[in-house]
C-alpha cells in the first residue's frame, strides 16, 4: 500500500491554505458545545460504544498488538463499497501510462498526453515504458507523487486530469483496473464517475441555449427527442464500456479476474465550472439516464467548487437540482459540497454549500463536507443531517492533500459525534497514489477508533449505497446500532433467504456479513 507523499511547499496559497487550517481547527473546538472539544468529540461518537462480539474482540486485540500488520489487515479487512470515486482519477497512473502508449499517444514538455505525431520536444508515451527517469516524470505530473514544490497541492491535484485526459478513452478498460484493486481491497461494490455522452450534452446545451424558466428549458431538451437520444448514446457508451471491461477482465473465461465480482453502477457527472445551459443539460441526461438504465444510479456536481463559475452559480445549480428531481424523483443525487477552507474562498462561500446542498439541491449524500462547522446554524444543519440520515463521504487523504485539512481539524470527529452517517471513500486514488485501506487505516490511526467502528464504517458504505431494495438493517443505524430487520432475526431461516432474494441491496449487505466471519475467523488464535 503506498503512503501519502508528503511535501512542504512554498507556494502563497500553500501558506494561506495552511493558516486557513489552523483557523478551521480554531473555529472547531469554539463551535462545539462547551462540555466538549474535538478530541473529546473523537471519544464520543454516535452510537455509544457497542459491545463486541468474541469474534470481533480477537480480532480488535489482534489489531492492538500487531501494529506493524495495520496495512496488511486493513487492506484484507471486508470494506464494502466505494461510493466517491472518479474514474479517471481512480486509474492506476502506471496503467495510464500504459493506456497512453498502446493509443500512440506523445508527451509535451508540459507533460500532457497528445495526439500524435509527435511534434519537436515531445517523446511517444512508449518511451515512459523504457526510460525509467521520463516514467518518473510523467507520474510525478500525472499524480501527488512528489508534486513540485512551487505549486500547492490543491493546483497541483485538478492540473492532473488535463494533463492525462487524452489517455482516459478507454472506459472499461479503466474499469477493469479500477474494479480489480477494488477487489484487491476485498471491497464488493463500486459507484463510480463518469460523463456520459459529454460531447453531445455540450452541443445540445449550446443549440438550445440558456432559459431562466427552468420548465421552458427541460421543454426545449426534450423537443424533437433530443435528450432521448443523448440518453440512448449514453446506453450505447455503457455496452461498449461493459464489453470491453469484460474482455479486459475475462469474465467469460474460465479464470475471470477478481474485478468480475465487484457490482459496479455509474453516477454521472455534472460539469459545475461550465455555462448554466450545459450544467441544466447534464443534470437533466443524469438523472433521465438514472430513471431508465439500471446501470447508472445518480448525477454529482464535479470540478473545483472554489472555480469562478462555481462560486458564482452555486445557488443556480442548486436550484436547478430542485426542480430537475421533481421531474426525476427516482433518482439519486449526491453532491461535492463544502470542500472549501478559509482562505481558499471569501469567508461568505463557507457558510451555506453544504446547507443549500441538502436543502435546496436535494442530496441524499454530500461529498467532503470539509467546512462543516463554518456553516450558518452547523449545529442544526448536522442534526438534520443525521435524522434525515444523509451520509457524507469522506475522502481523508485527498482532503489532506487538496485543502491541507486532517487530523482535528477535519470534521470527521463532529459528524459521528452527531450520528451523521460516515463513509470512507478513496475520490481519486490513481492521483493520490493510495487505496481504500489506507482510508481505514488512516480513520483508524487518527481518531483511534477500534476494530468494531471500523467495521460499522464499512458496513455504511453498504447501507448508503443507491442499490435497490430493502437494507438488511433496521432503519437509522449509525444510531440505533446495526441489527438486522425482523425477516433475517433468525440467520439462514427460509424467511431470510426469500428477504434476501427480493433486494440486491440486502444480498450484498449479507455478503459483507459472510466476509466479516471469514476474516475475523483468522484471527482467532
Amino acid at each position: 500500500m503506498r503512503g501519502v507523499i508528503s511535501v512542504q511547499h512554498n507556494s502563497s496559497r500553500h501558506r494561506r491554505l495552511l493558516t486557513a487550517a489552523g483557523l478551521a481547527a480554531a473555529a472547531l473546538a469554539a463551535s462545539l458545545p462547551a462540555d466538549t472539544s474535538a478530541q473529546a468529540a473523537t471519544a464520543s461518537s454516535v452510537p455509544p460504544s457497542r459491545t463486541a462480539t468474541a469474534s470481533e474482540a480477537r480480532t480488535a486485540a489482534w489489531l492492538e498488538t500487531h501494529p506493524k500488520d495495520a496495512a496488511r489487515f486493513f487492506r484484507d479487512m471486508p470494506k464494502g463499497g466505494d461510493l466517491h470515486n472518479h474514474l479517471s482519477g481512480a486509474v492506476r497512473t502506471e496503467y495510464l501510462i500504459q493506456l497512453a502508449a498502446d493509443d500512440g499517444l506523445c508527451i509535451d514538455a508540459t507533460m500532457t498526453a497528445v495526439a500524435a505525431p509527435c511534434a519537436t520536444g515531445t517523446r511517444p508515451a512508449t518511451d515512459a515504458l523504457t526510460d525509467a527517469g521520463f516514467r518518473q516524470e510523467v507520474v510525478r505530473a500525472w499524480s501527488m507523487q512528489d508534486f513540485p514544490r512551487a505549486e500547492s497541492g490543491h493546483d497541483h491535484f485538478f492540473a492532473t486530469f488535463g494533463k492525462f485526459g487524452a489517455a482516459t478513452s478507454h472506459r472499461g478498460k479503466m474499469l477493469a483496473d479500477v474494479a480489480g484493486t477494488a477487489a484487491a481491497q476485498n471491497q464488493t461494490y463500486l459507484e463510480t464517475m463518469v460523463s456520459p455522452a459529454s460531447a453531445g450534452a455540450r452541443q445540445l446545451a449550446s443549440q438550445v441555449g440558456w432559459d431562466s424558466d427552468l420548465a421552458a428549458l427541460h421543454r426545449k431538451l426534450l423537443a424533437g427527442g433530443r435528450l432521448d437520444g443523448l440518453v440512448t448514446d449514453a446506453e450505447q457508451e455503457a455496452d461498449t464500456a461493459d464489453t470491453e471491461f469484460r474482455e479486459t477482465a475475462r469474465c467469460a473465461t474460465a479464470a475471470p479476474d477478481p474485478a468480475c465480482r465487484v457490482t459496479v453502477r455509474w453516477v454521472s457527472q455534472v460539469s459545475r465550472n461550465s455555462a448554466p445551459e450545459r450544467v441544466f443539460t447534464q443534470i437533466a441526461l443524469g438523472l433521465r439516464l438514472a430513471e431508465r438504465d439500471q446501470r447508472f444510479v445518480a448525477v454529482n456536481l464535479v470540478q473545483p467548487e472554489d472555480g469562478e463559475i462555481s462560486l458564482r452559480d452555486y445557488r443556480l445549480q442548486m436550484r436547478m437540482l430542485n426542480y430537475l428531481h421533481g421531474v426525476y424523483p427516482d433518482a439519486h443525487i449526491t453532491l461535492h459540497a463544502g470542500e472549501l477552507v478559509p482562505g481558499l474562498v471569501k469567508p461568505e462561500d463557507l457558510t451555506f454549500h453544504i446547507d443549500d446542498a441538502v436543502r435546496t439541491g436535494q442530496a441524499e449524500r454530500i461529498g467532503h463536507g470539509v467546512d462543516l462547522v463554518q456553516e450558518n446554524d452547523w449545529r442544526r444543519l448536522a442534526r438534520d443531517m443525521a435524522r434525515r440520515q444523509i451520509a457524507v463521504e469522506v475522502p481523508l487523504t485527498s482532503n489532506a492533500q487538496i485543502l491541507q485539512v486532517e487530523g482535528d481539524e477535519h470534521p470527521f470527529p463532529v459528524y459521528r459525534q452527531y450520528g451523521v452517517p460516515v463513509v470512507l471513500s478513496t475520490d481519486d486514488p490513481g492521483v493520490s497514489r493510495g487505496d481504500i485501506g489506507q482510508e481505514y487505516l488512516k480513520a483508524a490511526r487518527t481518531y483511534g477508533l477500534g476494530y468494531p467502528e471500523l467495521k460499522d464504517l464499512a458496513r455504511a458504505s453498504l447501507e448508503y449505497a443507491f442499490l435497490p431494495g430493502r437494507s438488511l438493517w433496521r432503519p437509522d443505524p449509525v444510531r440505533r446500532g446495526y441489527r438486522p430487520v425482523q425477516e433475517c432475526e433468525t440467520a439462514e431461516s427460509a424467511r431470510c433467504t426469500r428477504f434476501l432474494a427480493t433486494s440486491p441491496k440486502a444480498r450484498l449487505e449479507w455478503r459483507q456479513e459472510q466476509s466479516f466471519r471469514t476474516f475475523e475467523a483468522g484471527y482467532a488464535g
